[in-house]
């Protein structure tokens, strides 16, 4: 049974960090392609940040870049997503995905990240 589990997720201040995991379980994370998404109530769910199983390329949208950085732990089956200098306007509901060719697209939970000013 493949799931992904999301968390992390939390309270706090402007410029603070947080750090998101994704566990996967049913498969193992190198073999799938591994992205964070974000929601905010009323606006469509959007991509931030991916991690590729070919080469472990990261992807980052502008809004995130320089400061959200995506990594894999294949031993854990784990993806975290380290986010820094968080601003009001990144708080959302944070999604994992895991998508393969011909597997996929699975989803995690979601987990809030609430930021305050």
């Amino acid at each position: 049974d493949v799931q992904l589990q999301a968390s992390g997720g939390g309270l706090v201040q402007a410029g603070g960090s947080l750090r998101l995991s994704c566990a996967a379980s049913g498969f193992t994370v190198d073999h799938y392609s591994i992205g964070w998404f974000r929601q905010v109530p009323g606006k469509a769910r959007l991509g931030i940040s991916c991690i590729s199983t070919t080469d472990g390329s990261t992807y980052y949208d502008q809004s995130v870049k320089g400061r959200f950085a995506i990594s894999r732990d294949n031993a854990k089956s784990t993806v975290h997503l380290q986010m820094n200098s968080l601003k009001v306007e990144d708080t959302a509901v944070y999604y994992c995905n895991a998508v393969s060719i011909g597997a996929g697209p699975y989803w995690g939970q979601g987990t809030l990240v609430t930021v305050s000013s």
